[in-house]
């Protein structure tokens, strides 16, 4: 084949994200901002000429099929980049594949932090970009008394110990942790919620994810607790699970993430309407969604530059790589290749969307190691 026929091959890229399964009220949206992105870049006229095609498959909420699949993309299809993965567990599946094979996993969800890899662009929220703030406001609204709830694997029981952390040395205590199975049922929270009741935390914070998070918050709605005086607050809760849920549910309860719908600024307007008209007016955005949209772009900038998908010439060129997000200027820390985010603090409210109550006043520098945590509330 001549090197002319060459330039018009589509650029192939992986993609994985549960279209089925406990996880596919999250990571469905996760899919549809890739392939905006994708569209978008297509649209456009692709990637110096080329246009960028996704092999997409569905894991299904399963674990150890993101690492089967990783090796399907990479081994049959020939795919060296995968936009993929929400739950830490299919993230730890997916490593050792792109670190044997040399792919790059571009990993567009919040998690626990104490991580690295050369293999990895982590483009969402790492703990000093939200729970340090979100612990901040929630001892300073509510009180000091927190009560942990989670889905059991690691993620949650991470993320919880560095919430415990930050609660004990301000002054702060845990009178209650429990954890449900992945795709736990409603009835799973009846014993979590009597315990709750009689121990009357001051917050309940959730690390519940995919559809079991509607039921944690159904749970909590049918003793008739206010969440006024003892909210749910919550890094994992979006737009898309408040939906799920019920917006009435959801009214009052708090979460603490990079992006929500309703952040200001042109960029996201557009972002918004150009997601509506594709997948519907009552669809709404959220902060998963709009980190993979994101990473997308900057992969596509970065492969304008670099001209290959070689990884180790788009790992080094999108280091310090920056982007004008819909939730405002991103960019990718040269030191961890983790993005520099926004932290925003949420109140969902009855329309499904979330009134901000708390918005850094630019983007926060990655410390997936809280190198710079005094173990104390204020960030050095």
């Amino acid at each position: 084949m001549t090197s002319s026929c060459k330039t018009s091959e589509p650029w192939r890229v992986g993609v994985l994200f549960s279209q089925s399964g406990y996880m596919s009220v999250i990571e469905e949206t996760q899919l549809r901002g890739t392939l905006t992105a994708i569209d978008e870049i297509n649209d456009s006229g692709g990637i110096n000429g080329r246009p960028i095609e996704p092999i997409i498959y569905d894991p299904g909420s399963d674990s150890r099929n993101y690492g089967l699949l990783a090796k399907k993309l990479m081994v049959e299809d020939g795919c060296s980049t995968i936009f993929g993965c929400y739950t830490s567990s299919s993230r730890k599946a997916v490593l050792p594949v792109v670190e044997r094979l040399n792919g790059l996993l571009w990993y567009p969800t919040l998690y626990e932090g104490f991580e690295f890899s050369s293999n990895v662009i982590y483009t969402g929220a790492t703990p000093n970009q939200n729970s340090v703030q979100l612990c901040r406001i929630l001892m300073e609204l509510y009180g000091t008394r927190f009560y942990f709830v989670g889905s059991d694997y690691i993620y949650p029981r991470e993320s919880n110990r560095i919430m415990r952390e930050l609660i004990r040395n301000n002054g702060g205590s845990v009178v209650g942790e429990s954890y449900v199975r992945l795709g736990a049922d409603r009835s799973s929270f009846v014993p979590i919620m009597r315990e709750i009741r009689q121990v009357q935390p001051d917050v309940i914070f959730s690390t519940v994810v995919g559809n079991t998070t509607t039921y944690l918050y159904q749970a909590y709605a049918d003793l008739g607790i206010d969440p006024r005086v003892m909210p749910i607050a919550s890094l994992t809760t979006t737009e898309a699970e408040i939906r799920a849920m019920g917006y009435d549910v959801g009214d009052g309860h708090l979460t603490a993430a990079s992006y929500f719908q309703g952040v200001g600024n042109d960029r996201n307007a557009t972002f918004i309407d150009r997601y509506k008209k594709r997948y519907g007016e009552d669809e709404p955005t959220n902060m998963c969604l709009e980190a993979s949209y994101f990473q997308v772009n900057v992969f596509a900038k970065t492969l304008a530059e670099t001209n290959s998908m070689d990884t180790s010439m788009i790992r080094q060129s999108v280091m310090g790589s920056e982007f004008d997000a819909p939730q405002g200027e991103v960019s990718i820390n040269p030191v961890w290749g983790h993005a520099d985010l926004w932290t925003r603090i949420g109140r969902a409210n009855r329309s499904g969307q979330f009134d901000i109550v708390f918005e850094s006043p630019s983007s926060v520098k990655a410390d997936p190691y809280l190198i710079g945590y005094g173990r104390c509330l204020e960030y050095s």
